[in-house]
């Protein structure tokens, strides 16, 4: 028996598999329980994310709630995403995997305490911590694969070096001279997003295009899902006090509409096949951040239209509109770009970014959610009728 061949047969005896890449084209790929219990831990984070921009907006301070709101998701989704990346390659579901993922869940929780006092004050110490703790189990993992994958081990090591050494910048960013300030943060997040560029250049993890489709999908359901019941929340409170109760109903009635619409865009066309390079693959992974940060502000913008209608916020009835109108143009916008774009055809192709435009210039036209609810059921009509879902439908259905 080779030296080789004796390590593994004691790993295996501790239950410990060899950490080989997984196969890109494995039929019926799924997410692992595992991986979905990894989502639940986000949404916390998301949730206290979206409540602080909210106490930002109704007190009329929008352009220093959105921008503590966009670094602060910028931690949540990226974290998420490098997980969700190199579980579609290298996934063992063995316990050392499993117990590093727990770290990073660990990572989460503290995040999420952390995004309070990071959007409230600028107190960035507790969420960086959370954010290193997630990301130096994720460089555990990466050198894990180096050891077990020879084909792999540049990959994997240009991936462990790269992000340790972010995150060394990420402890030194509370103590810059003059405080932490966003264009700090835009430079170091810069950083973070060129470690997989970097990685990658020479070779590929492979990844699964058909799985990373699912996870972006399941994510978003998340957000989205948060965003309802946030909202939801909200409704029922306002009701309690009996008043303003056709306005509420209104608010309710519209905000569910936009939530189905926004779903039902997501789902109408099938990208995985998309997925296949890295040229495809990074803008796909990338551009979701816009996609999950304007969901989870969709929320805020309900809770800011119903403190209009209850006399709660210092925001005019425009500004307060555009805090839901402008995040769901955006979300849009981003579907429309990174699926659906794909998949449409003819005059159908421009009147998706037509209509995100349309949504958020509806902030400017009486009843602004029942006008921006419209446009979006619109949408979903242009979508059907082109027959994109069914096709979708047919070839997941035919592989």
């Amino acid at each position: 028996m080779t030296k080789q061949s004796e390590s593994e047969a004691a790993q295996a005896r501790f239950g410990i598999r060899r950490m080989r890449p997984r196969d890109p084209l494995e039929l019926f790929r799924a997410s692992s329980p595992l991986e979905l219990f990894f989502d639940l831990s986000f949404v916390v984070a998301v949730s206290l994310a979206s409540g602080q921009l909210h106490l930002f907006e109704i007190e009329g301070h929008v352009g220093q709630g959105v921008t503590a709101y966009l670094l602060t998701f910028f931690g949540i989704w990226w974290a998420w995403m490098n997980f969700t990346w190199f579980a579609s390659a290298f996934d063992t579901d063995d316990w050392p995997y499993r117990a590093l993922v727990l770290v990073q869940m660990g990572g989460v929780i503290v995040l999420a305490v952390g995004a309070t006092p990071a959007m409230a004050r600028a107190d960035y110490w507790i969420m960086i911590w959370g954010y290193v703790i997630m990301r130096l189990a994720m460089v555990a993992q990466w050198v894990r694969a180096s050891r077990s994958a020879p084909e792999l081990r540049g990959t994997a090591i240009r991936y462990a070096v790269g992000i340790a050494t972010v995150q060394v910048l990420w402890l030194c960013f509370p103590l810059a001279p003059g405080g932490p300030s966003p264009g700090l943060f835009v430079l170091l997040a810069c950083a973070e997003l060129l470690v997989p560029v970097i990685a990658e250049r020479k070779r590929m993890t492979p990844w699964h295009p058909g799985h990373i489709a699912e996870r972006y999908g399941l994510f978003t359901l998340i957000v989205l899902g948060e965003s309802v019941l946030a909202a939801t929340s909200t409704l029922s409170s306002a009701l309690e006090d009996h008043v303003h109760v056709a306005g509420i109903i209104e608010i309710g009635i519209g905000g569910f509409v936009m939530a189905a619409c926004m779903w039902w865009l997501y789902f109408s066309g099938d990208i995985a096949q998309h997925l296949s390079s890295l040229r495809r693959a990074l803008p796909f992974g990338y551009g979701h951040y816009a996609i999950f940060a304007s969901a989870g502000a969709f929320s805020a913008g309900i809770a800011v239209i119903l403190g209009l209608e209850t006399g709660e916020t210092r925001l005019g009835p425009v500004a307060a509109a555009a805090t839901l109108t402008v995040p769901v143009a955006v979300y849009v916008f981003g579907v429309w770009i990174l699926i659906l774009r794909h998949c449409l055809s003819g005059v159908r192709t421009v009147i998706l970014p037509i209509g995100a435009l349309g949504i958020a210039a509806c902030a400017l036209v009486p009843m602004p959610l029942i006008a921006a609810a419209v446009v979006m059921l619109l949408l979903v009509v242009v979508v059907e009728s082109s027959g994109v879902r069914v096709a979708a439908g047919r070839d997941g259905a035919d592989s």
